[in-house]
């Protein structure tokens, strides 16, 4: 058990000098080029819901939940007028 616990240390020490040359190459290369994130790691993504989303139309009264006036009504809408719920209503 003590030398399996030696050779794995080996094996990681071998590992973890390998990933250091090799970032020390990829550093150099990306210098070389003048690549951006963007360009190594590929444009970021905007998550599904952001940036996309409606401003809040209505709003509970009691509990604050919102709801933009897209998608499906929720619960606390159903059956109701959604005007008396309406953000900014006087």
């Amino acid at each position: 058990m003590a030398r399996k616990h030696d050779l794995d240390a080996e094996i990681e020490q071998a590992r973890k000098a390998e990933a250091e040359v090799a970032l020390s190459n990829i550093r150099e290369t990306i210098a070389a080029f003048g690549f951006t994130p963007d360009e190594v790691f590929g444009a970021r993504r905007k998550s599904r819901g952001a940036g996309n989303s409606a401003a809040p139309r209505f709003r509970h009264p009691e509990t604050g939940e919102t709801w933009g006036g897209r998608g499906p009504r929720p619960r606390w809408l159903k059956g109701k007028d959604p005007e008396q719920f309406r953000v900014g209503q006087a």
